[in-house]
């Protein structure tokens, strides 16, 4: 290991300095790594769950990683198209760029799932399908398709069941933790407070994730997705079921320059996309712009449904709705 100072080790290597910055022990700029190192007791070790060789193992790593060349930002995503069930070719190449959002419509069993897999695991050729999924206008490094630490995509499927039994806080903490946030808590309240915005049934952070409704599970995902998730592409699988703010929750997705495509039935979602896949046979047979007369088709569902949402919420009070209809009749 280098003999570098502290302070010039984590200011040549910022991964390292992010590492380094969980570790709930002084860290002197002026000393090196191995002598800081050798002063840490055993219990402190212990604590931290690493032993000195793993320190330095891991410190090397997170060295390399900063040495090569940073990761290009996700610009764009192009979908080349492949076959349909019926072997016959998609003659779709469709680029998809950060902040924008394309929804995929079809009926239920037509191939809006299959399209998604094959973004989630940017296929090249290698699926039923045939897809191939480009990254700014080039193939995936290797090493994006497999390694979890660099997955690219994030998935949010229909139905999403925690395995650990951890509060909401101390889930969220834990992720902002492997993704080396310097101030983990902070950003685990964010994401909860964002969380709780998005659904109609607050939670609290004490609560175990297991015991988390559908609703709240797809708002937390979704909020984590946004505010902590590296991966810049957001593959959201029916959300209008699930009991979320979905404008709220797509504006959201936007405003972190995220690349969002979204399976759906619903019209709201489908018309705040740019632009819509229409599914048939397991293909791509049409690529639709959302015009202005649709545009302003959505302002008047929107209305409707916060008027069907108003009547949701009085009959959860126990409300009579006598008059509920009056301004639609």
């Amino acid at each position: 290991m280098s003999a570098a100072s502290l302070g010039a080790l984590t200011r040549a290597y910022p991964r390292v300095g992010a590492f380094l910055a969980t570790f709930p022990v002084p860290r002197p700029d002026e000393i090196g790594l191995d002598a800081w190192l050798d002063g840490l007791g055993e219990e402190t070790l212990a604590d931290l769950g690493m032993t000195r060789p793993q320190i330095l193992d891991h410190v090397r790593r997170l060295q390399q990683e900063d040495r090569q060349a940073g990761p290009e930002p996700v610009r764009a995503v192009t979908i080349l198209g492949g076959r349909d069930k019926l072997g016959r070719a998609e003659a779709v190449e469709l680029t998809i760029r950060a902040g924008e959002i394309v929804c995929i419509v079809g009926p239920t069993g037509s191939g809006k799932s299959r399209l998604l897999a094959d973004i989630e695991c940017l296929a090249q050729g290698d699926t039923p399908t045939g897809r191939r999924i480009l990254i700014n206008d080039a193939p995936p490094p290797p090493g994006s398709r497999f390694a979890p630490e660099r997955k690219l995509v994030a998935q949010l499927s229909q139905t999403m069941n925690f395995v650990v039994d951890l509060t909401v806080a101390e889930f969220v903490a834990m992720h902002a933790s492997c993704r080396q946030v310097a101030d983990a808590d902070a950003v685990a309240e964010r994401v909860i407070a964002t969380a709780n915005a998005l659904t109609g049934e607050t939670f609290a952070p004490t609560v175990s994730v297991t015991q988390l409704s559908g609703g709240q599970t797809r708002a937390l995902m979704i909020a984590d997705a946004a505010l902590l998730s590296a991966s810049p592409v957001v593959l959201i699988d029916e959300i209008e079921n699930a009991g979320v703010d979905r404008r709220r929750a797509l504006d959201l997705l936007v405003a972190e320059d995220k690349i969002v495509l979204i399976s759906t039935h619903d019209p709201l979602l489908a018309l705040r996309g740019g632009r819509r896949l229409v599914i048939r046979h397991g293909g791509i047979a049409e690529i639709i712009t959302t015009s202005a007369a649709e545009r302003a088709n959505l302002l008047a569902l929107e209305r409707v449904d916060a008027g069907l949402m108003d009547i949701r919420e009085r009959l959860r009070r126990g409300e009579r709705i006598d008059d509920a209809l009056e301004p639609w009749k």
